[in-house]
């Protein structure tokens, strides 16, 4: 397969650049595979799609301020470190993207805040950099002070803040990603009662997204993709709770990714049509990018052919794109 076979048309103002005024607001395109037609309906109908026996698993990583602007030790104009995973025991070794990176050498330094300095130690295989961080106190206290919310770069807009509490979901709890868990944005304490209410058990998994959201697939050719690895968790109590539900709903391609990996740990599972699902019985997603692994993983659960035609659907009736867009329930 060829990742052009999963491309779509998008016309630009259909992406979403800030988040509804109300976070369970947003409209839901319903999926039924058996029966290979979809519903228009709305996000507060989600719980309405639920009953005894169903758990309902959720991604609880947090997202922390780790895009940061500073200047060059030895230049001028501004430099932009977005860190991306944490490599050393002490945690101030990262993983980082650079920008511009083509300048950046081993050993040059920048300068973030008077409390955070920024160290280049090397240079990976696809431009990323390794980073040493040398913060005046506790690392994250001085992250929360001086970084920026990690907005995706199809939202053209600087972040504010009240990004901090829209691009965060309600149950994050965990800290560690450097992107949001989208499809869980929609949720509110209120739409979770009712979740319960409906009877269904929520359980949660960690996944803390990292460059694989953001880099495209580097290889045209699906089965020889890859993605980067990203840390996972599955408690013992979701495997408990999944293996007495009737159906698991995961909420956003991240848990599915999650329970679908053999054990806790690091994964770079990259699913894509022939996959076999061993947990996933239903999905809520929000719209993927053209041609992204995301889109891939929703082809997987639902078909090719289905999802492309009803994403050709979603441009048709207007609906809201990306991270701030709509959703989709796959039944």
């Amino acid at each position: 397969m060829l990742i052009s076979e999963f491309d779509y048309h998008l016309p630009e103002e259909l992406i979403a650049q800030e988040p509804l005024p109300d976070r369970a607001g947003a409209r839901m395109l319903v999926l039924d595979r058996a029966s290979a037609t979809w519903q228009d309906r709305q996000f507060r109908d989600f719980p309405a799609y639920l009953g005894p026996g169903d758990c309902l698993i959720l991604n609880d990583s947090r997202v922390f301020p780790s895009r940061l602007y500073g200047r060059r030790e030895h230049g001028t104009g501004r430099v932009e470190v977005f860190l991306a995973r944490q490599i050393s025991p002490d945690g101030l070794t990262w993983e980082a993207l650079v920008r511009p990176g083509r300048k950046m050498r081993s050993g040059e330094r920048i300068f973030v805040s008077d409390d955070l300095t920024v160290e280049i130690l090397g240079r990976g295989a696809f431009g990323e950099r390794t980073v040493l961080l040398r913060p005046r106190g506790d690392l994250f206290e001085v992250l929360d002070r001086t970084g920026h919310v990690p907005l995706p770069p199809y939202i053209r807009r600087e972040d504010r803040r009240e990004d901090r509490e829209r691009y965060q979901t309600v149950f994050a709890r965990e800290r560690g990603s450097v992107a949001a868990p989208t499809a869980g944005l929609h949720f509110t304490p209120e739409i979770l009662d009712a979740c319960r209410a409906a009877g269904a058990v929520i359980a949660h998994v960690t996944l803390h997204v990292g460059l694989g959201t953001f880099q495209p697939l580097r290889s045209q050719v699906i089965e020889q993709a890859r993605l980067h690895s990203e840390s996972f968790v599955v408690p013992e109590e979701t495997v408990r709770a999944m293996d007495a539900a009737r159906r698991v709903i995961a909420v956003g391609t991240t848990s599915v990714r999650a329970i679908e990996s053999p054990s806790s740990g690091e994964t770079d599972l990259f699913i894509y049509p022939g996959f076999q699902f061993r947990r996933t019985g239903a999905l809520l997603t929000n719209f993927h990018l053209p041609q992204s692994s995301l889109l891939v993983l929703v082809s997987a659960f639902a078909g090719r052919e289905l999802t492309l035609a009803a994403y050709r659907h979603a441009v048709e009736r207007r609906y809201r794109f990306f991270s701030y867009g709509d959703c989709m329930l796959i039944l």
